[in-house]
């Protein structure tokens, strides 16, 4: 009966908010949050309610348009200039200077505000709507993925942030290029008394990553915490540091060009001219937003899940936990030296619920397999054991009987030379930046290709690396190698290669169509992309290879391959929400995934992120995120604004001289802070060491406290301080721990930890 009363009071509340003339604002509220939009169309007020005095986060002097449009021909935005407020269908009418009117439903929740964007006409060249920005005065923490601005103080403790609704609302602006915002440091200190800026620098000045833009190692160049690494622009800074938040829409039904690299201003990931496949009935139309403002320390568990689960927006569990629950992070067992009669004991007795078998190599999308790894008889052996070789199926099959899951690393969507999609046969659905047309006739074995337009069959291969390997062309079944184009009639290629990749050279006609392919980059992850059709089949093979194969864990290596077809983010969720729903369908787990990057398109579906590892993400000896390049720090406060899992990388291996302190270490840094790691296993070297025993018991003591949510918040910002040193042991009784912080090896201070009952 209270929630029926409370149901009736905010239709009440909707209704009287609404019944507003055009003079007046309309003012919306949640539990916590409370906006004002003006009869202009612009949020004005945005209110934490949670608590008095109520602290005003909208800039006076830069109000928020509700919604933008976007014509992409002319680069240009255009902003509302009138809301009318109706009361009979809960909408706000905004028209603009173009001609064009919006219809935007509005939503009050408990929690969140959902706008719905109903229709818009006429269109008068509209291709895109954004959603803001909407600009607050928060100066802290900014989470470029899911587009949220953070104020973590004591004293004011809010959070204000977007998520969208559905696939095709991404993060970020609608001048973003093929939707993947660039990979780039940007300047913003998120506490200027204890970070200031030195005078060469401002807040909001963009810098290029280091290195020479091929190791991704070196691309984490500033330890400095004032340089901010981006894998997004979902929240982005001004000038004066203050952090607004967007997303946005686009109309995929045309084809269109863009200019494209993640990287854009690395020399040797120039951008390439990329024609972006039309996708029928993908519009802007339906575009949906949860806007939302609570207390950041519980807006994770009390408020983003709310929005998850009452929009239905994926919901990866493990051990019946969202897999963002703190208390559901886990670290991860990673193989090394293939050799694995006690690799299933070691991780059960840590608690660590997957094993990534890293030393089997990499896994390449082949349908041709049809999902068996080890063939239709799994005949194939290729996991050692001492007491015979053992499928991947069989393995796994082992490890299920611990509650342990196997998983195996693949180049995403790469389709390698030989795999069924690629070669002797290539695919007609591949993915490809130029299309032009043959002018003359060639035989099998001729290499004068006549081209009807030169314009960008001159750039290399992907925007990656360049990669003079992959630059190649298509015509019929036939891979063609080629570099370079004459400049002048006829233009012609060069350096031809007839039957590339061991396709079979044949006649082609004049008129024939020719295919500039869009590729990855090579050092083993050489490969074709495909199409969107493709790509859908290729993520519901990795739900079929899971199936057959017993496997529940992936390590998605190459992920920023699922941009390099054009549609940046949108792109990445279709790919993982196909795998996820055929996974369903099979009527298998959650699929736990990390992968070489994070972006608002894999946030919902990825559970983890441990790319990278060793000294460059954290060292235990120095105690340092990142003791040999910044990457450490840099994924570190990535994640953690974004309310993701921070990961400590393949680290930690255990061998002869590992000692239990090491580990009390690494597991107060990992429950303290919210990090997952992949432990190193090889069996020898585990086996050589004299403390094993004693390390697996304190890994396990700690995980066990950790997943039954033991650690209160205060205690938790303790054991995040690399200075300290703990030890955690059982309690007297079920479900308790005590935890001690040690000086010189002796106890300073005692805390009595108890399950927290939270499920």
């Amino acid at each position: 009966m209270k929630k029926v009363a409370r149901n009736i009071l905010m239709l009440l509340f909707t209704i009287l908010l609404f019944n507003c003339s055009n003079d007046d604002k309309g003012s919306f509220s949640t539990d916590y949050f409370k906006i004002e939009i003006n009869p202009k169309g612009y949020i004005t007020s945005m209110v934490n309610i949670s608590k008095k005095p109520y602290r005003e986060f909208s800039p006076l002097e830069k109000p928020s348009p509700l919604l933008q449009l976007y014509d992409g021909k002319k680069k240009m935005y255009y902003q509302p200039i009138d809301a009318k407020f109706n009361q009979a269908d809960r909408s706000i009418t905004l028209s603009y200077s173009n001609g064009s009117v919006a219809q935007v439903l509005l939503s009050t929740q408990e929690k969140y505000l959902k706008f719905t964007l109903e229709s818009l006409s006429p269109r008068n060249e509209i291709d895109g709507i954004q959603w803001g920005p909407y600009h607050t005065n928060i100066t802290n923490l900014f989470g470029e993925i899911i587009g949220v601005a953070r104020d973590t103080s004591a004293v004011v403790n809010y959070a204000i942030g977007m998520l969208a609704l559905d696939d095709n609302t991404i993060g970020g602006t609608s001048e973003t290029i093929a939707d993947a915002a660039p990979f780039q440091y940007i300047i913003h200190s998120p506490d200027p008394e204890i970070y200031p800026l030195p005078d060469s620098l401002h807040e909001g000045q963009i810098f290029t990553l280091g290195g020479d833009g091929i190791s991704d190692v070196a691309f984490y160049a500033h330890k400095e915490p004032y340089y901010r690494i981006m894998y997004g622009n979902s929240a982005l800074v001004d000038e004066k540091g203050q952090i607004s938040i967007n997303y946005h829409s686009r109309d995929r039904t045309f084809e269109r060009e863009v200019y494209y690299s993640l990287i854009p201003n690395m020399p040797a990931n120039t951008p390439n001219h990329l024609e972006i496949q039309p996708l029928a009935g993908v519009d802007f139309i339906g575009s949906s937003i949860a806007l939302w403002g609570s207390p950041d320390s519980s807006a994770l568990l009390d408020v983003i899940q709310d929005i998850v689960l009452k929009e239905g927006l994926p919901y990866p569990t493990i051990d019946g936990k969202w897999v963002k629950d703190p208390s559901a992070f886990v670290p991860d067992a990673m193989t090394n030296g293939n050799l694995n009669d006690s690799i299933i004991s070691y991780t059960s007795r840590m608690g660590f619920k997957a094993i990534s078998l890293y030393d089997q190599g990499f896994i390449k999308p082949d349908r041709g397999n049809e999902g068996y790894l080890d063939g239709k008889q799994f005949e194939k052996k290729p996991i050692q054991l001492t007491s015979g070789n053992k499928s991947h199926k069989e393995f796994s099959e082992m490890a299920a009987k611990h509650g342990i899951s196997i998983g195996r690393t693949p180049i995403t969507n790469a389709l390698a030379p030989g795999t069924k999609d690629a070669s002797p046969l290539p695919n007609d659905s591949l993915c490809y930046q130029q299309k032009r047309l043959l002018v003359n006739n060639i035989s099998q074995t001729d290499t004068i290709l006549i081209v009807n337009d030169p314009t960008h069959l001159e750039e290399i291969a992907s925007w990656e690396g360049h990669a003079e390997n992959l630059n190649m062309i298509k015509i019929g079944k036939e891979l063609i190698y080629y570099l370079g184009v004459s400049q002048e009639k006829p233009y012609r290629l060069l350096n031809v290669k007839r039957g590339y990749w061991e396709t079979t050279a044949t006649e082609h006609q004049s008129n024939d169509t020719i295919y500039k392919l869009q590729v990855t980059l090579n050092y083993g992850y050489d490969g074709l992309i495909p199409n969107m059709q493709l790509q859908d089949k290729i993520a519901e093979y990795y739900a079929d290879v899971c199936f057959i194969n017993g496997l529940g864990y992936y390590d998605f290596d190459g992920q920023e391959f699922l941009f390099n077809n054009g549609h940046g983010y949108y792109s990445a969720k279709r790919f993982f929400r196909k795998m996820f729903e055929r996974a369903e369908v099979l009527g298998i787990p959650t699929i736990r995934f990390t992968g070489a990057t994070l972006s608002e398109g894999s946030w919902h579906y990825q559970s983890i992120w441990n790319v990278g590892g060793g000294k460059n993400l954290y060292d235990v000896e120095t105690r340092e995120w990142g003791s040999t390049t910044s990457q450490g720090k840099d994924l570190r406060d990535v994640t953690y604004a974004n309310f993701f899992p921070i990961g400590m990388g393949g680290n930690f291996p255990i061998n002869a001289n590992s000692t239990v302190e090491q580990y009390e270490h690494i597991q107060a840094i990992s429950v303290g802070l919210g990090t997952t790691y992949s432990l190193v296993l090889n069996q020898k070297d585990v086996e050589s060491c004299p403390e094993k025993d004693a390390i697996f018991k304190t890994i396990r003591t700690w995980e066990d406290a950790r997943a039954a949510d033991a650690f209160p918040l205060s205690v938790k910002k303790m054991l995040a301080d690399p200075k300290k040193n703990w030890r955690l042991n059982e309690g007297e009784k079920k479900n308790t721990w005590v935890l001690n912080e040690l000086i010189d090896g002796q106890t300073n201070k005692t805390f009595a930890l108890t399950a927290s009952g939270r499920k």
